[in-house]
């Protein structure tokens, strides 16, 4: 099975990181994790982006806070799907991050999930590789399932409730 990577532009993104960490290996999917900033480790960033396809990496999760380039510079430099995950990390509350990390130039896609939104970036790439392989898609399905149940036990009760 492909590897997910995991980059964050600094080690204060790792709390909310630490979400999709456990969604993955909840998942039993591989992954790695590393820290690389678009503006601080520029060579590292790009080396990293350009040997991932080689080193069994299948989709990769780029979050950073701010200024946000670290997707963007991912996806300069690979042609994996890349994910872009804004953490809320300054006074503009994650703006500024959503909006550096969905701003991309045409030919450089960055897929792209709500500030803070690990799980559905673990869930985003736990999809992408599934593609390929039928038991990510059967704990998919069946994690659809669950969640459906749960919602309409609460349903159940809110209207046992309420609707006399």
């Amino acid at each position: 099975m492909k590897k997910v990577a995991i980059v964050m532009g600094s080690d204060s993104d790792l709390p909310i990181l630490e979400k999709a960490i456990a969604l993955l290996q909840s998942y039993q999917v591989p992954f790695v994790v590393h820290i690389y900033s678009a503006h601080r480790t520029p060579d590292e960033a790009k080396d990293f982006a350009s040997n991932a396809r080689k080193n069994n990496i299948g989709v990769i999760i780029a979050a950073a806070g701010k200024a946000a380039h670290l997707a963007g510079a991912i996806a300069a430099n690979t042609t994996l799907p890349v994910i872009g995950l804004p953490i809320k990390s300054s006074a503009l509350d994650g703006l500024d991050a959503l909006l550096s990390t969905v701003q991309m130039p045409s030919g450089i896609p960055v897929a792209t999930v709500a500030i803070d939104g690990a799980e559905n970036a673990a869930l985003l790439a736990i999809e992408i590789l599934a593609i390929f392989d039928s038991t990510l898609l059967e704990k998919l399905e069946g994690t659809r399932k669950e969640n459906r149940l749960k919602i309409l036990e609460k349903d159940t009760l809110i209207t046992n409730k309420y609707n006399k």
